[in-house]
């Protein structure tokens, strides 16, 4: 507007008019809320992102209230393997002799020329600004855990559990649970594995520890409905309105609003903006039944001006955004969680699922009952240190030194039977009575959940196709096809070849009954999209403008890679920080 001319104003003096219209009706909106609390920084969400946001800020003089939609705190940081890759010349790296520094994180996650064996280019579409503010930031974050509680196992930094971490040097870390109960059972971790285990339950009990020492009040089964911004899209963000029991409550922020609402997996509809094929029947989403990622960080945020950023890293096949499911048998079958009875979400879990230690020992079909791929092909790869050995920074050879391989076994899940739909439907681990034996199942619930649907056990082949209906079997399992799937293989054994799919020297036959048909289907992880930010973690708008008083890091802000709790950590580290700075608005 304000590089119109005055003829030109005059001209739209309508619409103008109706604008500024419309604008003084919000504001006055605003103005007229009935304030319910007041407090100087509002925190949404009590994971990985929320809590080192809300304990910075506690601790640097600021009221803090840190709003929960959940009935427990945690997130899904504490749901996850605890792995932590934060560098820059950490403490803890210098222990151990690693050499790092800030320059060398920017320099491995900012490098164009580092490809997965499929092709997925794991740091070319990183935002640069956001990569520098994590590089300056991420040895600080590591001594802020260290400082409030975390444990690490004592061990040399190494690359369990890393995703797109960088190729120089190690940097993964991992949380030990010492004397905290796990949400998966309800009691500590055994004796002998309290130091040496890596669980998110180690790096989240002692900031929550933390947070409650510090003073920031939690507010459990909050759930945010809006963020209250002075106008429709215009002016600072003023607080938000959550909802409790049915009841909205209207919190003024003096300062800021920092959402760590923790990405939106498990949201249908919207993560299917990323892609199509992402349809209902992906429901074990990794870290349900304890939290949920709902995307109502990144839909309050649009809807008051917000932009989405770096789509590609939620949609780039590196990593773990999607995985093959680790257990069998049941919803939720996330290769690093496990819910057992006397967790407190075992009600809504309902099955541990039975762990695959062979994938020779099941064959995976659709929903029609025909196989698709070889069962022991792996899911998406990434970077990381010593992936390419012989890494050199920002030099084409580092592709080309990489052995190809697709890594199509979860592509292929998701292909679909080939009707129109999108979604590939149920994925079914068929196997029988001697693989039971071999993989020391034991079959009956609770380690499965026949009774919601995601496991049947018949006599015969045919009679389990015929059990095989539940919500998201949309056309029925025909049991010709399911015989035919079944003898083809068992002539694979028998041959020593699998023609259709390659499987390495099939190795057992399906052929004793009691036969049984076990949920398979691939499983949502990652969020590596959401709300833009800059290096400050503040809240960018569709035309590259900051909106005042807003704030967002981990799974729900984009531009940024990095699987998991080192992203998390560091930019609610960051967001905290400069929230402090702002100006009281009160």
């Amino acid at each position: 507007m304000k590089r119109l001319s005055r003829r030109h104003v005059l001209a739209g003096g309508g619409a103008a008019a109706a604008i500024t219209a419309s604008e003084a009706n919000a504001q006055a909106a605003k103005s007229s809320i009935k304030w319910d609390r007041v407090v100087d920084i509002i925190v949404v969400g009590g994971g990985a992102t929320g809590m080192p946001a809300a304990i910075v800020a506690r601790e640097a003089g600021s009221s803090v209230i840190l709003v929960e939609a959940e009935k427990h705190v945690g997130g899904h940081a504490i749901c996850s393997g605890g792995n932590v890759p934060l560098g820059g010349g950490t403490s803890f790296q210098k222990k151990w002799g690693v050499k790092d520094n800030p320059e060398l994180v920017f320099q491995d996650i900012t490098d164009w020329s580092v490809t997965s064996a499929n092709g997925s280019a794991d740091y070319r579409y990183n935002d640069r600004e956001v990569i520098r503010a994590f590089a300056d930031n991420s040895a600080a974050t590591c001594e802020f855990l260290i400082a409030h509680g975390v444990v690490f196992v004592d061990k040399p930094p190494d690359t369990q559990g890393g995703n797109s971490v960088g190729s120089s040097v190690p940097r993964e870390m991992h949380c030990a649970p010492v004397d905290w109960p796990l949400i998966q059972t309800g009691k500590p971790a055994d004796a002998d594995r309290r130091m040496t285990m890596s669980t998110g339950n180690g790096l989240m009990h002692p900031l929550i520890a933390a947070a409650r020492k510090a003073g920031v009040e939690i507010l459990l089964e909050h759930r945010m409905k809006a963020i209250h911004r002075q106008g429709p899209q215009s002016g600072p963000v003023i607080g938000l309105a959550v909802e409790n029991n049915g009841k909205i409550i209207n919190i003024r922020a003096r300062k800021a609003v920092i959402l760590g609402t923790g990405g939106s997996t498990s949201n249908v509809n919207f993560r299917r903006m990323f892609d199509p094929r992402l349809t209902e029947e992906y429901c074990g989403v990794a870290g349900t039944p304890w939290s949920y990622q709902d995307a109502s960080g990144e839909i309050a945020g649009m809807a008051i001006g917000a932009s989405l950023w770096g789509l590609y890293n939620n949609t780039g096949e590196f990593g773990s955004g999607i995985t093959k499911p680790g257990t069998i048998g049941g919803q939720y079958g996330y290769v690093n969680l496990r819910f057992f009875p006397g967790s407190e979400v075992f009600d809504k879990a309902r099955s541990t699922g039975l762990p695959v230690k062979n994938w020779q020992d099941v064959i995976t079909v659709n929903m029609i009952g025909k196989r698709f791929y070889d069962e022991t092909g792996t899911q998406f790869t990434s970077d990381n240190y010593g992936v390419n050995k012989d890494y050199v920074p920002n030099s084409y050879l580092n592709a080309k030194n990489i052995k190809w391989d697709p890594h199509n076994y979860l592509n292929a899940a998701m292909a679909g039977i080939g009707d129109g739909h999108n979604g590939g439907g149920p994925i079914w681990a068929i196997f029988d009575a001697d693989a039971v034996e071999r993989e020391k199942w034991d079959v009956k619930p609770p380690n499965t959940d026949p009774a919601n649907g995601f496991f049947f056990t018949a006599d015969s082949i045919p009679e389990l196709a015929k059990k095989i209906q539940m919500k998201y079997q949309r056309v029925p399992m025909l049991a010709e096809n399911l015989e035919a799937t079944i003898s083809r293989y068992n002539s694979f054994v028998d041959s020593g070849k699998d023609e259709d799919f390659g499987k390495p020297k099939p190795m057992y036959k399906i052929a004793r009954g009691p036969f049984h048909a076990a949920w398979a289907t691939p499983v949502l992880h990652d969020t590596r999209a959401g709300l833009r930010i800059n290096a400050k973690c503040q809240v960018v708008d569709m035309n590259g403008e900051v909106i005042p008083g807003l704030y967002c890091g981990g799974e729900s802000a984009g531009g940024f890679s990095l699987h998991g709790l080192a992203r998390a950590t560091c930019q609610g580290y960051i967001a905290g920080n400069w929230a402090i700075k702002e100006p009281n608005r009160a």
